[in-house]
């Protein structure tokens, strides 16, 4: 089949990679000049299915009010909302009961899990030599933090995922390069989780999907699809007046993340996305004589500010915060400031600040959690989108259920409720 895919984020790399492994003519249209160069582009690198959960959850409403007069916030409102922001806000609520709430979380562990394990697979297999490191460790400043945690526990026994609640000594051992005199209560060690370098991972299995056949053709703004027996796609080079070429394929598969609402609109298809916003920074890491661990051994999270820090080869990122509203092009110094605080607080001195890159991406986000994978209801057309801040952590497993069911297999695990259907009903 001649396939096109829309998008060329972690996600739609790994769709055109399964793709093209499956024996199909893949050509990926990218409006960036190269890959993962939106929301992949700086994100936190974790890769934790026990730690992939909705953020509709049971209390959250009351604590986003709460965050707002918080000075170092993990979530922020900005300013203009986006289009149909307040009626995702509304969808988003009612996802908060705990009923859809335990449904949905399932649904994104099972993805999560078999998503490390094709990540894994495809490392192994292909011999991709990405930035990566095993072990992740979520931070308990205060006794409150544990007892606010305890439910998270909870649901991880309930899912069996391996993890340990260790006391503030194993935690250090651990990660040695904690700053030893900052208050540490206790921390949850998940040793089977890891972090990776996205960015990285998307260019290398780029490389494999070329080798396979697939074409990325880069500049290139999507600005219709049609749907029928054979799917049209009509584009033209990013940023010009030139006239807009038409292409004829078999299927169509859209991986546009937030691009993907207006081509989807005109077929009859309103997904309710909406951008949340998260930060990220990044630096190499000092190299100091007598200090062989500057900076996390892998990837710690600190709970209180919801700020993940994460080793990826010599350098560190720390990212965070999720801001509602606003625009992309606006940096909140607030948020920075946040996480420039927690690397500040856990491992003081680690990072060159004079060589600091910033970074600001929109996570496309549904309102009750899990992604949307599938066909759409338009003939030709599926769908691969909607990852929120999960992307990383859910592409290769998506981009497997995809294929597959693009192939007319049976996906390797349960996929009830990934559909389009439920955001229909």
């Amino acid at each position: 089949m001649r396939v096109a895919v829309i998008g060329a984020g972690i996600v739609g790399v790994t769709t055109a990679f399964e793709l093209a492994r499956d024996g199909h003519q893949v050509t990926v249209l990218e409006r960036r000049g190269s890959v993962a160069e939106e929301t992949s582009f700086a994100n936190a690198g974790v890769v934790a299915p026990g730690y992939v959960t909705p953020w509709a959850a049971p209390g959250m409403p009351a604590k986003v009010l709460k965050h707002l007069f918080s000075r170092h916030a993990p979530v922020r409102l900005g300013w203009p909302m986006a289009p149909g922001q307040l009626g995702w806000l509304w969808r988003w609520w009612r996802a908060c009961r705990a009923p859809v709430f335990a449904v949905n979380r399932e649904r994104l562990y099972r993805l999560a899990q078999y998503s490390q394990q094709r990540l894994r697979a495809l490392t192994h297999d292909l011999h991709l030599d990405h930035e990566q490191a095993p072990g992740y460790l979520v931070l308990l400043r205060t006794a409150q933090d544990l007892k606010l945690a305890r439910g998270s526990l909870k649901l991880l026994a309930e899912l069996g995922v391996n993890f340990h609640l260790v006391d503030a000594a194993r935690a250090r051992q651990v990660e040695p390069g904690l700053n030893p005199a900052m208050p540490l209560h206790a921390a949850v060690h998940l040793p089977n989780d890891e972090v990776g370098n996205c960015r990285q991972f998307a260019h290398l299995l780029r490389g494999e999907a070329q080798a396979l056949g697939a074409v990325f053709r880069f500049n290139r703004t999507v600005r219709s699809l049609g749907t029928g027996a054979t799917p049209v796609v009509t584009h033209q080079a990013t940023g010009t007046t030139e006239a807009a070429q038409q292409d004829e394929f078999d299927a169509i598969v859209v991986c546009a993340a937030l691009g993907a609402t207006a081509l989807l609109r005109p077929l009859g298809l309103r997904l309710p996305l909406a951008p949340v916003f998260g930060y990220s920074i990044s630096a190499p890491l000092r190299q100091v004589e007598g200090y062989p661990q500057l900076g996390p051994a892998a990837g710690v999270m600190d709970e209180k500010y919801k700020v993940a820090i994460s080793r990826l080869g010599q350098r560190v990122r720390v990212a965070g915060s999720a801001e509602l509203g606003g625009r992309l092009a606006t940096l909140d110094d607030a948020a920075l400031q946040t996480l420039h605080k927690v690397l500040d607080d856990w491992y003081p001195g680690c990072a060159q600040r004079g060589q600091v890159q910033r970074w600001k991406g929109a996570r496309p986000m549904l309102p009750d959690g899990p992604p949307v994978l599938g066909p759409s209801g338009a003939p030709g057309v599926w769908l691969n989108l909607g990852h929120g801040s999960s992307g990383w952590a859910l592409a290769c497993g998506s981009a497997r259920v995809l294929a597959d069911q693009i192939a007319g297999r049976a996906p390797a695990i349960d996929v009830s409720g990934l559909d389009v259907a439920r955001l229909t009903r």
